[in-house]
């Protein structure tokens, strides 16, 4: 590995070591190269004022304008004791007021005459119900032509706005930035000439330059296309090298034997698979019936029966002499799959025992809150290869858990673990076992490349016949208080007919809620939000008074949590008002309409997962989003969105879109700092799917990347230990 001493190096060496400090602390950047890729945020021209209106989605943070002052005025309190400046700076459109406090004044006051033009960094704060920023450090932009100081300080035209922090304002940072500047020149390309001959992009170090000092836009432009493609590359590399790697791994080949459980199984399914089920599956077979294991991502709209295409894997294996083991996320979810794997497989599933049937196999499910003999007994059928299926929790992945010949996992709702869980279950086979990964998050394309680009990918996008379509609105509960109750009278006529509903909560509300986070909450106008216990408290004594109404939360006993669900799942609950524990696989066919309280609070994937627990069986389902917030608010812009499409992939878009750019390979690998700083996964589709043809191709040429030194340096660098331990780890 190539090292490249200027930029590796601290920047205590550079930039001293205070500066040094707040910049590992308060922005995670340590050596020259983090600071070069520290990005601007946006660019200000130099005669040009920042939007002020903008600022009102972002209070409590960081932010940097520029602006004009268009008056200052020095105010006493305290009987002539106590001094304040009050500043008024604008954009022509908007306004926005700077307060600065005792002996602090002066200063400002000297600095900021009406009319001078400057940059101001502060923390975005309401006081009156007025947007401030309280004692913001500011940065003068000189008019004057003849005073070069300003201009020589930023570049000549275009200002880099930088993410800042408390300590470090933009301007700083680009102070920080220009000491590093020249060291950029020794910065190794990752990029194989002829790729970046071939696509037109200017090399490493022209792009480093122009991204931080550009003269134009369009320098800003050939510098965002070539740092684009460097993450999207390397990042397709390292995933190309992993899918490389597995596909060198042995893997015993699973087949269906004629005549066993799979065709006993759909031999007694009541319906015919979907064209979906049965495409998917045949992807699943084959890649089981190879020598390698099969690394495959199952993605489906909720609804769409991934239970049993993933049954039908797992019975496949079963039959040609292996064991499968299916990794949920909660114990509710786990007991669900396995009271509806057993419904569906009937005596097939009671393998060995009195009644069941000769070709059984046992199910076993294997959760922490176990009895130690049931426990024990699970272990002993694993062990020995008398269960043939196990679902379970977390526990399966404990040290005491042996497996007779594990030959396929299933790892349902797989953002719910870290890497480490799904490999350490993966770790029991014999051999590398068959690999199945099932999310009814709807991702898209280039996110499923991304995020999940050592995987292949299935989608399931056809709902089983029979479904019935879900309708969702809005109620705007502070605007149209009737509106509300006339959700509760729904909720009564729905349940008069026979049917169960949902309310969903954002919290528990027991006493223990985590008292910081609940502070925080109360802090300024936000009340904290709706909470299960009392919402169905309120429900009990008011408008759903006389109906049978539960709770179900994460913090109750497992053994009270089964016992809640099982009897909503028979019909004795009428309401349970729970929080997201129902999101994923609960399955009440009989539960036709779902109120979400505070729905604003919720993400839209998630919004749309918690919907489709409803509408499940013959009759039509009703999904109500409640939220306070304003109608021109972008709160109730998400939860329209929600209302207008049951597309999840095309939500799924629209939730991106409103994230902040980066999160989604931090969050949905292994929790650390994302490294996509330029890349724009939604809107940078075409380049990612490029990126990894490239990469599939050069890594087939080169695995180890010999020919390719700086191709190595740049995977070293970008990503960090951490990640490179999540890739490697698959």
């Amino acid at each position: 590995m190539e090292h490249v001493p200027a930029l590796d190096e601290d920047l205590k060496k550079t930039l001293g070591p205070a500066t040094a400090k707040v910049l590992a602390e308060q922005l995670g950047l340590h050596t020259a190269l983090d600071l070069l890729h520290h990005y601007p945020r946006r660019y200000a021209e130099r005669g040009e004022l920042t939007s002020l209106a903008e600022l009102a989605d972002q209070i409590d943070e960081h932010v940097t304008v520029v602006a004009q002052v268009a008056d200052a005025r020095i105010l006493t309190f305290n009987g002539g004791r106590g001094k304040r400046l009050e500043v008024t700076i604008t954009d022509g459109s908007g306004r926005l007021q700077l307060v600065f406090f005792g002996a602090g004044v002066h200063k400002p006051h000297k600095d900021l005459l009406p009319g001078t033009r400057a940059m101001f960094a502060g923390k975005v704060g309401m006081f009156n119900r007025k947007l401030q920023l309280s004692h913001p450090a500011y940065e003068p932009l000189s008019q004057d032509a003849s005073d070069r100081d300003a201009a020589t300080a930023f570049a000549n035209q275009l200002i880099p706005i930088y993410p800042a922090c408390a300590k470090l304002e933009s301007w700083k940072i680009a102070k920080c930035v220009d000491a590093v500047l020249p060291s950029a020149q020794d910065a190794v390309d990752p990029l194989p000439t002829t790729l970046r001959e071939g696509r037109g992009l200017v090399p490493l170090t022209e792009a480093l330059s122009k991204i931080h000092r550009p003269g134009t836009k369009a320098d800003i432009e050939d510098a965002r296309q070539r740092l684009k493609w460097d993450e999207a590359f390397v990042l397709q590399v390292a995933l190309a090298r992993r899918r490389h790697a597995d596909s060198q791994l042995p893997a015993v080949p699973r087949r269906p034997a004629p005549g066993g459980l799979l065709d006993a199984l759909d031999a007694k399914l009541p319906f015919t698979l979907t064209e979906g089920q049965q495409k998917v599956s045949k992807e699943i077979f084959d890649d089981l019936a190879t020598e390698h294991p099969m690394h495959r991502l199952l993605q489906g709209e909720v609804g769409s029966g991934k239970t049993l295409v993933a049954l039908r894997a797992m019975l496949a294996v079963v039959d040609s002499g292996g064991q499968a083991a299916m990794l949920a996320p909660t114990e509710v979810l786990a007991q669900q799959h396995h009271r509806s794997i057993t419904e569906m497989m009937g005596e097939l599933a009671e393998g060995g025992m009195l009644g069941g049937s000769d070709q059984g196999t046992k199910v076993v499910l294997l959760t922490g809150s176990m009895g130690m003999p049931a426990r024990r007994q699970a272990l002993l059928d694993l062990v020995t290869g008398e269960a043939g299926i196990v679902i379970g929790t977390h526990a399966l992945i404990e040290d005491k858990v042996q497996f007779h010949d594990l030959g396929l996992v299933v790892v349902d709702e797989q953002h719910r673990f870290g890497v480490e869980q799904r490999d350490a279950l993966r770790s029991k086979g014999k051999q590398p076992p068959h690999l199945l990964v099932m999310t009814a998050t709807p991702i898209p394309r280039t996110v499923a490349m991304t995020v999940f680009g050592d995987l292949e990918t299935s989608v399931l996008d056809q709902l089983p016949a029979g479904r019935s379509p879900i309708a969702t609105h809005v109620v705007p509960s502070k605007d149209k208080p009737h509106f509300l109750a006339r959700a509760w009278e729904r909720v009564r006529e729905e349940v008069e007919k026979g049917h169960q509903a949902y309310v969903v909560c954002p919290r528990i509300g027991d006493g223990e809620d985590d008292p910081k986070k609940k502070a925080a909450e109360d802090d300024g106008d936000k009340r904290p939000p709706l909470a299960v216990v009392e919402i169905a408290e309120q429900l009990t004594r008011g408008p759903l008074a006389g109906m049978s109404v539960e709770v179900l939360h994460g913090r109750m006993d497992p053994a009270d949590k089964d016992d809640v669900m099982r009897r909503f799942a028979a019909g004795e609950v009428k309401v349970l008002v729970a929080t997201t524990v129902i999101e994923v696989g609960v399955n009440v066919p009989n539960s036709t309409v779902m109120v979400i309280m505070d729905a604003d609070r919720f993400g839209v994937s998630q919004l749309h997962q918690l919907r489709g627990r409803v509408g499940r069986g013959a009759a039509p389902g009703l999904c109500l989003l409640v939220s306070e917030m304003h109608e021109a608010s972008p709160a109730r812009a998400r939860l329209a969105a929600v209302a207008a499409t049951l597309d999840g992939f095309e939500l799924s878009r629209i939730d991106l879109e409103q994230r902040r750019e980066g999160d989604v390979l931090g969050q949905a690998q292994s929790g650390v700092r994302s490294s996509l700083r330029m890349l724009a996964v939604i809107e940078d589709e075409e380049v990612i799917a490029e990126a990894r043809e490239e990469a599939t191709r050069v890594v087939a040429e080169d695995p180890a990347l010999e020919g390719l030194p700086g191709l190595r340096t740049a995977l070293d660098a970008l990503l960090d230990t951490e990640r490179e331990q999540y890739l490697e780890k698959g």
